[in-house]
């Protein structure tokens, strides 16, 4: 039996959690900043570094106390090594490597993305490879083959905005707040996806790359547009026309990238696999091919820490213990496909 500390501050959430073995949540905290950059409209680095460095201590501190353990009790600490912005995960890498040093614990270094793929092991225990994996978030896009855990190949990825990314920013334009991925999603519902025709960028390319930067322009010149000509905006029929013109590129490359990889189960995986019109198409559209999908609660999407605690199980295993010289960003598991 193996409990692990795991500790996750890649961006705006600072978050601690109790993992046993791999696969038994002992405890989960989580400590969002969404408030302190919600004036601004996306994450500031300065302000979520200051934030985690306040934090930090009282979240591991009650992660430990929920699972009624204390920190001797651990076989590790693992904690979030990259991708993310290096100035948070500076704060939880030295805490990380601070509590392991006290108390003689090996360190283990998780990478963000791969976490975010074990999500779903969690609730989906008889998740196996191999599999693709489309993981998005605010910051990251990409498709991946996993063949097995370990063993990953990047097929393709965002070239400029990430699909969060590209919520925040349609969410800023018309004003509805921040984070801007619910946000949009929600009013979305309310709208007509066709009322407006939104460009599919890179959606016949033969690669398995995503680019979102001409969608946000279009977006931006059809709203600047409207308001120049004095018209009222219809901000629900736009949000459902801008996230069917993220969803449909997304589904169609995951859908092609299955069917060429042979493998009969997708995983969605990343803090937009929350949305509800991708998680609906994809499994739709997956099924017509005979390949099943899985993808986390809600709560799971997000950034949290028993991911990273079920991520560093696999790599105690194994041994893959951080050097005292290693540091955030040093380690990158995800490699791009060779051609």
């Amino acid at each position: 039996m193996a409990d692990i500390l795991a500790i996750e501050t890649s961006c705006d959430e600072t978050a601690a959690a109790v993992v046993r073995d791999g696969c038994e949540v002992m405890s989960s905290v989580v400590a969002s900043q969404a408030s302190q950059h919600s004036p601004f409209g996306g994450v500031v680095p300065e302000i979520a570094s200051r934030s985690h460095q306040d934090v930090i201590g009282p979240v591991v501190e009650k992660a430990l106390a929920d699972a009624k353990m204390n920190l001797t009790d651990m076989a590790a600490v693992a904690v979030t090594q990259g991708p993310g912005l290096l100035g948070a995960l500076m704060v939880g890498f030295a805490f990380a490597k601070a509590l392991a040093f006290a108390a003689d614990l090996p360190l283990i270094g998780v990478n963000h993305l791969e976490a975010h793929l074990y999500a779903n092991l969690l609730e989906h225990s008889e998740m196996r490879p191999p599999f693709v994996a489309l993981v998005v978030s605010g910051g990251h896009t990409l498709l991946v083959h996993v063949a097995e855990w370990g063993d990953y190949q990047v097929l393709g990825q965002t070239l400029d905005d990430a699909a969060g990314e590209a919520f925040d920013k349609i969410a800023g334009l018309l004003g509805l707040g921040y984070p801007g991925g619910p946000l949009v999603a929600e009013l979305a519902e309310q709208g007509d996806s066709e009322a407006i025709k939104f460009p599919r960028a890179m959606m016949h390319t033969p690669d398995y790359n995503f680019s979102l930067s001409g969608l946000k322009t279009a977006v931006i010149t059809y709203v600047n547009k409207i308001s120049a000509e004095g018209g009222a905006l219809n901000k629900a029929d736009i949000c459902a026309a801008f996230q069917a013109a993220v969803v449909d590129v997304q589904v169609a490359k995951t859908v092609r990238a299955a069917r060429e990889y042979g493998v009969s189960d997708v995983v969605l995986a990343g803090g937009v696999a929350a949305n509800k019109e991708l998680r609906g198409r994809l499994t739709t559209s997956l099924r017509a091919i005979g390949a099943d999908i899985w993808f986390p609660s809600p709560q799971m999407c997000t950034d949290n820490a028993a991911m990273v605690g079920a991520a560093a199980f696999r790599q105690y295993q194994l041994g893959d213990f951080l050097l005292e010289t290693d540091e955030p960003l040093s380690s990158m598991r995800f490699q791009p496909c060779q051609e």
